[in-house]
């Protein structure tokens, strides 16, 4: 690891396959990126699904990295493994095998037809927050403040810790 190293935040989501164990596996995947380490990761968290009925509870959680990697790499490298994990981008918040999303990248923001930073819609979505709040109480979130302060708003957010001993 370098010392150009930036702290990356990832959001992590799986409702198919297995889902806890598409976390738990992704997790530990995570911190195998190319110049890249896991600091520590959230709770898992099961959460209502967002997006077409009918689907699957999801699981969630929240990684915090730190990476030699720039914003565009390290995409590339979540993108690979989503795909290693049987990932198919059919329909928009459809059920997934696990969905990757960069949400913070040190102090970057940039908006571009394949990235924004920070994450556009994580402030309105407490299966983020709650579980980025797990790992970075102290966060800002850029141009909206204190992340605490959101996910105080969050009461009642429907979101139940995952057991250690809980399987699929």
């Amino acid at each position: 690891m370098s010392a150009a190293s930036v702290p990356a935040f990832v959001g992590l989501g799986s409702n198919l396959e297995k889902p806890i164990q598409q976390v738990r596996t992704a997790l530990r995947e995570l911190g195998e990126l190319p110049g890249t380490r896991r600091v520590r990761h959230s709770h898992l968290y099961r959460s209502a699904p967002l997006g077409p009925p009918g689907q699957p509870d999801y699981i969630n959680a929240v990684a915090m990295l730190l990476t030699s990697l720039d914003a565009h790499a390290l995409l590339d490298e979540l993108q690979a493994l989503e795909h290693r994990h049987g990932r198919v981008r059919k329909e928009r918040w459809g059920p997934r095998t696990l969905d990757l999303d960069l949400l913070l990248f040190g102090d970057a923001r940039f908006d571009s037809p394949r990235l924004s930073l920070p994450h556009p819609q994580m402030h309105r979505r407490a299966f983020v927050l709650v579980p980025l709040h797990d790992v970075a109480p102290g966060v800002d979130l850029p141009d909206l403040g204190p992340l605490a302060d959101h996910v105080r708003r969050m009461s009642g957010h429907g979101l139940r810790v995952v057991g250690a001993d809980e399987d699929d």
